[in-house]
This record gives structure tokens, sequence and C-alpha cells, in this order.
């Protein structure tokens, strides 16, 4: 990908950031893994409402760079390049950020462990999941479109189609079943923000 298309994208991105958090040394950056209608949204709405960050959705930045998504490989590769330029940019300003995706496998995770080396931000992974009935209702409910929040266009097709490639975490990580009550969870998080 050209350098020039790169800028483009992550200066779109940064257009759109509003109310960023305080700087800090160390910044936490936490990365939430999962597949859709398991409530990764939901989860990073609540934490966010604890601790002072920037919740950087991917959903929400793929709508910024294509306003009308065809989710191609080419398109989801253009997107994570400019999202991970702007994390990197984020972070080495200090900025606190819970990162919004799916980050299935584990070698897209790797990046995100690099950039968090790179920045000097404290890496906590947590891996969202919940019992696939769950997932089934939340993602029908999705095509009601009740939540003004949610913005994903992902479905139960999509859901079955990544459920392959959903890798196991190699790394230390804090798992969340959000079908019960995730508050103890985030009271770890927290914690091991605040050490």
């Amino acid at each position: 990908m050209e350098q020039s298309q790169i800028s483009q994208d992550l200066a779109k991105l940064r257009e759109c950031l509003v109310l960023l958090p305080e700087a800090v040394i160390n910044p936490a950056f936490v990365v939430v893994s999962g597949l859709p209608g398991t409530g990764k949204s939901f989860f990073c709405r609540k934490l966010a409402e604890k601790l002072p960050f920037c919740v950087l959705e991917s959903d929400a930045m793929r709508r910024t760079l294509f306003p009308s998504p065809d989710y191609s490989a080419e398109e989801s590769a253009r997107l994570f390049v400019a999202c991970h330029s702007l994390i990197e940019w984020l972070l080495k300003k200090g900025m606190p950020i819970i990162f919004d995706a799916t980050n299935l496998s584990e070698r897209n995770r790797e990046h995100l462990y690099k950039i968090s080396g790179r920045a000097g931000a404290r890496l906590i992974l947590v891996r969202i999941e919940a019992p696939s009935a769950i997932a089934y209702q939340r993602l029908q409910a999705r095509k009601e479109r009740t939540d003004p929040e949610d913005k994903s266009d992902a479905d139960w097709q999509v859901y079955r189609q990544m459920k392959p490639r959903l890798e196991k975490i190699r790394r230390n990580h804090f798992a969340v079943d959000t079908s019960r009550d995730i508050t103890p969870v985030i009271d770890k998080i927290i914690r091991a923000i605040n050490r």
C-alpha cells in the first residue's frame, strides 16, 4: 500500500477523534477480541464509563474510510493499516485506548503487541465471548437497528464465517462472558490498569 494512501486514511480517522482523554505516561492499551454478537462494544462502553479511554471501533472507522463498505479483503487490509497507524500515533501521545475489533487471529494481534511495545503502552488483552444462542439472538435483534450505538453490519452469516478463524490468544488475557455480570472482570481490569 502506498504511503500517501496510508497518510490520507490516517488523516481522515484523526479528523473524527473527539474529546480525547488526558495524556498519561505508559498509557493502557486494551485490545478486545471476539466474534460478532458476543458483546465487544457493550463491554468497551462499560469499561470506558469507569476510566477515561479513547475507544476506537473498527466498524465506525471502516464507515469513515468506506461510506459503502464491501468488506473485501483489500478493504479490510487498508482499514487495519490505518487503524494500526492511528493507534500507534495516539499511544505515543500518551492516550489510553480501547481497540474494539474482532481481532480473531494471533498473527493480526501480533501487530498490536508490537505497536504496544514501541509506544511503551501497558497491553491488556480481553477475549469477549457469549454462548452461540445469545450471539444469535443479539445478531437477529441487530437487524431492527434498535441500538444507536451499534455500528456493525455483521449478522449471523458473518458470525458463522468468522467462527472457524477464531484463534486462541497465546498471551495472558482476561476472558469475559457477556451473558453474565461483567462487573467483576471490569473491576479486575481496572485494578490491572491502575497497578
